[in-house]
């Protein structure tokens, strides 16, 4: 394989800073890539303004950049690339693959997540009331093989299970602007946490409404705290100490299963990564996958 068949990818949210189980993430995808021969970029998809401190981006980039972590291409920020999102969105509503929705939450919930205004019937114009944009799933049941966890099947329902891809507050939503920048960046390999599972047959119809064959998978464990939960801002997770890359690399390799020798925190952190490319056997980390 070579450099122009591998493009992989790690994109956080600045919702603040690099924490361990992001880390992990991270690193999983960078050896993915480098062990193929292949390139690496990185994306800050920095979508929702309301949740995204103002320094939280640097921080990102800068725990990356201490821990060695450099991408083969210039970081791309989402908050750039309104239009792209916008033409998408244009292209799925003229196609039939979204629509406009009105619906509230509550009355989806009335109403066991059909829409009580025939959303998808096509009847909602753009001025009547605010309204989301929501893609229009088609009942499959879907089959993939993910290079990690092997053989996947998720089944989605039309309606009940349409995510939105633009919200009433006319932020463009995860679900479309990481399909419309896998496709554009030309990403071939995906190494994500797998709390990011079940959102893959959705995307892998996006994918195809939009013209684009979806790319490989690769779910990772989840790093969890003391109490069983996911390392996240909002579970509290600390923030990397950037001051001790080698030791946290370390750590990280330890947690996607690698068995790195102790000795490798003596390292600079050039070394730990060599070594990691070196030793990179994607198949141990399934022994921590949650």
């Amino acid at each position: 394989m070579t450099s122009t068949d591998y493009r992989g990818r790690f994109a956080p949210s600045p919702t603040g800073p690099l924490h361990f189980g992001s880390l992990v993430a991270a690193l999983a995808s960078f050896l993915e890539a480098r062990c193929h021969q292949g390139q690496w970029l990185v994306r800050i998809e920095d979508l929702d303004p309301l949740r995204e401190p103002p320094e939280a981006t640097g921080q990102i980039l800068r725990s990356l950049d201490a821990h060695g972590l450099m991408a083969d291409d210039a970081v791309r920020f989402q908050s750039r690339r309104h239009e792209a999102y916008q033409a998408a969105i244009d292209r799925l509503l003229e196609t039939g693959h979204a629509y406009r929705c009105v619906c509230s939450r509550k009355e989806l919930a009335q109403h066991h997540g059909r829409h009580p205004h025939q959303c998808r019937d096509g009847h909602i114009a753009a001025g009547d009331r605010p309204f989301a944009v929501r893609f229009a799933l088609t009942d499959e049941t879907s089959h993939w093989q993910d290079q990690l966890l092997g053989p996947q099947v998720q089944t989605v329902a039309a309606e009940l299970d349409d995510p939105v891809i633009l919200r009433k507050e006319g932020f463009y939503a995860y679900q479309l602007a990481v399909v419309v920048d896998d496709i554009d960046q030309g990403i071939t390999h995906v190494v994500r946490g797998s709390d990011l599972l079940d959102m893959t047959a959705q995307q892998q119809q996006v994918y195809r409404a939009l013209g684009a064959t979806p790319p490989h998978w690769l779910h990772i464990p989840v790093i969890l705290n003391d109490q069983g939960q996911k390392l996240s801002k909002q579970t509290h997770a600390p923030a990397l100490d950037d001051t001790r890359p080698s030791d946290n690399l370390v750590q990280a390799l330890a947690a996607l299963g690698q068995e790195p020798p102790t000795e490798l925190t003596r390292e600079p952190v050039e070394q730990v990564l060599a070594w990691g490319i070196r030793h990179w056997r994607r198949a141990a980390a399934h022994l921590t996958a949650r």
